[in-house]
């Protein structure tokens, strides 16, 4: 009511965009719909407070409910994945990431990671990005036999490059990653081993996918994804590094922390210890492996043949479709997806020869195993038999209706 009141412009916009979510269908593997717990606690009060600085270490006066809000969050998330530490305060997954290298090497060294064109993510060594500008990056990929992460060549290149740090962790893989083999070739070659699990914090987080915590020296992770929490990052660590990632998050990578966003963490990790959240993290794995059953049984070709998690990425090569044109087909109908390069992909990041599919933001609606069968159905439809638009967005209006989280 106040908003509309003080800038009805901003006001229309939120409201547009809260139609738009209602009658579209979220597929984007790294979106998810927060509760309505955790939305309450971002727009709370503690955004109007500056706390930088630690729990009881403030340089601010006016924090004794800061410090308490998170403390609360450091221990939730520490029971959650079972760590030694934690740092909740970076504001997002990248400068989680850049905190952890920090942590770890120095400018210039060299570390392995996986190939943004295999699965790899834009803070694992892309030129264009921070990561690849201050340290020198190797890439390890997957096997083009069955796009499964090559185990071999990760060892081989970390024997031939003494890596500073070896990093786990991808953003369009859909398979188990083996955490006990890299922490064995890190050994081998005297490198760290970091894991980012943005992607995967929630199945990890109720068993549905092994945990890199015992094996890795630092997990970073973003809290939205499969977490269901707020656009925000944390670190886990083993307690040797915790004083060396605090002081490398403040003062060294930001200023002072999001609280509104630490108290919606908070929230996250107390709602991701309960029962329920399992039973979740169960139907997401589920209806991804429904969706990509349904997509393979009407002929359509998935990277690695299946999933493992809650993704699926989607090979168009041989459907006369770019991901571009895939992404722009489905999005008229209202199911949102997002075009991705596929391993050994030759055509540019800006129109891709694959599309990327996910099932959080549907589970969270409710959706299980015979709207995931109905979806892929639509895909198939929209993309391969080129079926009428009204129709089937009739049919995705109708659906996303019928399961409003």
């Amino acid at each position: 009511m106040f908003l509309k009141q003080s800038d009805e412009f901003i006001y229309n916009l939120i409201k547009s965009e809260e139609l738009r979510q209602k009658n579209t269908l979220s597929l984007i593997a790294s979106e998810n719909i927060t509760s309505k717990s955790v939305r309450e606690a971002v727009g709370s009060v503690f955004t109007n407070k500056y706390a930088e600085g630690y729990p009881n270490k403030r340089y601010y006066a006016g924090c004794e409910f800061n410090d308490e809000l998170e403390q609360v969050a450091i221990d939730r998330v520490k029971k959650l994945f079972n760590a030694q530490a934690a740092n909740v305060q970076p504001h997002c997954g990248s400068s989680a990431n850049l905190a952890a290298y920090f942590a770890l090497a120095n400018t210039g060294d060299t570390i392995l990671a996986m190939d943004l064109d295999h699965g790899g993510h834009l803070t694992h060594g892309a030129s264009v990005n921070f990561s690849g500008k201050l340290f020198n990056f190797v890439h390890y990929g997957v096997s083009k036999k069955d796009s499964i992460i090559d185990y071999e060549q990760v060892r081989e290149l970390a024997l031939l490059h003494k890596p500073k740090i070896i990093i786990a962790g991808a953003s369009a893989y859909s398979r188990f990653i083996d955490f006990a083999k890299f922490r064995a070739i890190a050994d081998e070659c005297q490198a760290y081993f970091l894991v980012d699990m943005a992607h995967i914090a929630g199945l990890i987080a109720a068993d549905q996918h092994p945990s890199p915590v015992p094996y890795a020296d630092i997990v970073t992770s973003t809290t939205h994804k499969t977490l269901r929490g707020p656009r925000g990052g944390l670190i886990l660590c083993k307690e040797e590094f915790k004083k060396k990632i605090n002081s490398l998050v403040f003062p060294g990578m930001q200023g002072g922390p999001l609280m509104h966003e630490i108290a919606g963490k908070a929230v996250c990790f107390n709602e991701a210890l309960s029962p329920k959240f399992k039973e979740y993290q169960k139907n997401i794995v589920s209806n991804a492996k429904i969706l990509a059953e349904t997509l393979i049984n009407n002929g359509m070709n998935l990277v690695s043949g299946g999933t493992d998690n809650h993704l699926i990425l989607v090979n168009l090569q041989n459907s006369g479709l770019t991901g571009k044109e895939a992404e722009g087909m489905l999005n008229e109908i209202g199911l949102i997806v997002n075009k991705n390069k596929i391993p050994y992909d030759e055509t540019p990041a800006t129109i891709t020869s694959g599309i990327r599919l996910g099932t959080p933001s549907t589970t969270s609606r409710g959706m299980l195993k015979p709207q995931m069968q109905i979806i892929g159905q639509i895909i198939v439809d929209c993309l391969q038999k080129r079926s009428n638009n009204t129709i089937l967005k009739q049919k995705v209006v109708e659906l996303a209706n019928n399961f409003i989280a």
